[in-house]
């Protein structure tokens, strides 16, 4: 199964995205869990949730992703944002249960000055008090592009956060194809040995989702400018080699293109053509 979507508003609620998602070819999607530069959430209605689960039972959807507001930072220097961005996580963790058997992802965070040996420490100690062993949804650490203090910018920033994390075994990365070509991987040329450094340092059995962007910047740029599917230095080959990897090709795949509907309509199709039938 080819389990395509895109970032949709939650703001109508669960189940008008699922039948936006519908609407425009796809068969799964993400959602910010709140207001993604602020910290509000909406309340959740229970109903609503079990609708969406309903809907997405019969139409036969993969995994969605919930994505962690960018002001979540759980290794800032300020003690007090560090704090929050706990309270935030184990607020959407508790709410994610209501959509249980999905992904929450979220960034790392950025070190602000303080280096990426404390700035994983940080992380790896907040979610080892947040996650719990008999939790329904997988936490996805992003592959970032390494601008300014970002963590996670290289293979093994993650593979640190994890190895110190003493729930580690609950964690997974969410692979975003513009990130890792900004921050150096060249993911358009030589996929195979990216995959390869991937499944060494971290293990491609943690590897849960994809993000499809193409980037405005050139590889090593550590810029994080996302451009339309074949609209940017990745190029359409780079994203049919992407969707049709065989240790990819099973994922659900997430664009975060800049689109509106209609855009990302046309690009799931898009995708839906370069797909090949998996030999058998």
């Amino acid at each position: 199964m080819f389990y395509i979507g895109c970032h949709l508003s939650a703001s109508k609620g669960f189940l008008h995205m699922g039948k936006e998602a519908l609407s425009i070819g796809a068969n799964t999607f993400q959602f910010f869990t709140r207001n993604p530069r602020g910290a509000k959430a909406k309340a959740i209605d229970p109903k609503d949730a079990a609708a969406l689960r309903d809907l997405m039972a019969e139409n036969h959807f993969g995994p969605v992703i919930a994505h962690a507001p960018y002001t979540m930072n759980a290794c800032s220097a300020d003690p007090h944002l560090r704090e929050l961005a706990e309270q935030m996580m184990t607020d959407d963790l508790e709410r994610m249960e209501h959509l249980p058997g999905n992904l929450y992802n979220f960034h790392p965070g950025s070190h602000v000055g303080q280096g990426v040996e404390t700035g994983t420490e940080q992380i790896a100690a907040m979610l080892g008090r947040i996650l719990q062993p008999d939790q329904h949804t997988t936490v996805l650490l992003e592959t970032m592009a390494g601008k300014g203090s970002e963590v996670g910018r290289s293979f093994e920033e993650l593979r640190s956060i994890i190895d110190q994390c003493p729930k580690g075994d609950l964690l997974g990365v969410c692979l975003d194809t513009c990130h890792i070509s900004d921050g150096g991987y060249p993911v358009a040329e030589h996929l195979d040995d990216v995959l390869e450094e991937f499944d060494r340092v971290v293990g491609l059995k943690r590897l849960k989702a994809i993000h499809l962007n193409d980037s405005l910047n050139p590889l090593g740029s550590h810029k994080d400018r996302h451009a339309k599917i074949g609209e940017g230095s990745l190029g359409i080959e780079a994203f049919e080699k992407i969707i049709n990897h065989p240790a990819l090709r099973d994922l659900p795949f997430c664009l975060e293109t800049p689109n509106e509907l209609p855009g990302y309509a046309a690009e799931i199709a898009l995708l839906k053509d370069l797909r090949k039938e998996k030999d058998i």
